[in-house]
C-alpha cells in the first residue's frame, strides 16, 4: 500500500460512495488507475465499502456499550454466541477488565435489561456484565484518518 492507496481510502471515509473520476481528480490521476487501486484493496481485504446505520436514526432509542468478563478460556465463545445476536453491532474480544466489549441498540431502556437477562445472561461463560448507556455520541468516525 502505498500513499495513493492512501489518499484514496482517506476520500472514501469522507463519501463513501464518490466515484472513481470523482477520486481519480482529485488524486491526479486516471479513473482506471482508482479503478484498478480500489479492486485490488478490496480484493486484498484492506478496505470494504459498506453503509453505517445511525442506529439512533434507525428508531433504536438506547445504544449501550456493554463490558462482559468471561469464564477462563471462554471469551471467544462468548464473542461468537453474541456476535450472532441482532441486537448487536460490534463485539470484540479484548484484553484488560473486560474479555468482550458489546455495542449494542435496542428500542428501549426496557428492551435493553431484557437483552442482558433474557440472552447475554444466559450465554454459558458470562460471569459479570457492566453496561455504559449511551447519552450522546461527540464523535462517530468509521475509519484511520489516513
Amino acid at each position: 500500500m502505498d500513499e495513493l492507496d492512501r489518499k484514496i481510502i482517506a476520500l472514501l471515509q469522507i463519501d463513501g460512495r464518490a466515484s472513481n473520476a470523482k477520486i481519480a481528480r482529485e488524486v491526479g490521476v486516471s479513473e482506471g488507475t482508482v479503478r484498478r487501486r480500489l479492486r485490488r484493496l478490496i480484493q486484498d481485504d484492506v478496505i470494504k465499502v459498506i453503509a453505517v446505520p445511525n442506529l439512533e436514526k434507525l428508531g433504536y432509542g438506547t445504544t449501550a456499550l456493554i463490558g462482559l468478563q468471561t469464564g477462563p478460556g471462554r471469551s471467544d465463545a462468548v464473542g461468537d454466541a453474541i456476535a450472532k445476536m441482532e441486537e448487536s453491532h460490534y463485539v470484540a474480544v479484548t484484553t484488560g477488565a473486560y474479555d468482550v466489549f458489546v455495542w449494542a441498540g435496542l428500542e428501549s431502556a426496557e428492551s435493553l435489561g431484557d437483552f442482558l437477562r433474557t440472552k447475554i445472561g444466559h450465554i454459558d461463560g458470562v460471569q459479570r456484565t457492566e453496561t455504559f448507556v449511551n447519552l450522546s455520541i461527540k464523535k462517530r468516525t468509521y475509519g484511520l484518518v489516513l
